[in-house]
């Protein structure tokens, strides 16, 4: 039978490499980060590695800079208050 849990084409595993991506804690994580930076290259930014635009597409490129560590980025830590009634308010920005 076939491991599952090994490394993916993609280079994450369910076993977790964050030491192979800076940085990033899970997969939705890395989502997110290489989904912003491909719309960066799409709307004219310039690839940050080389690549040659004809060969590669901006989700690699950006998939690929995200793992070489870079494409800074910040997370917010969101704290949910409730208020006397039990209702709660809008989270807010640490």
């Amino acid at each position: 039978m076939q491991r599952t849990d090994h490394i993916a084409g993609n280079g994450w595993s369910s076993g977790g490499d964050e030491e192979d991506w800076p940085g990033i804690d899970s997969r939705f994580r890395l989502i997110v980060v290489a989904a912003l930076r491909s719309k960066q290259l799409l709307r004219g930014s310039l690839p940050r590695i080389e690549a040659d635009p004809l060969k590669r597409r901006n989700t690699s490129i950006a998939l690929e800079e995200v793992k070489r560590g870079l494409v800074p980025f910040t997370t917010a830590e969101v704290e949910h208050k409730n208020n006397a009634d039990g209702q709660r308010q809008s989270p807010e920005r640490l």
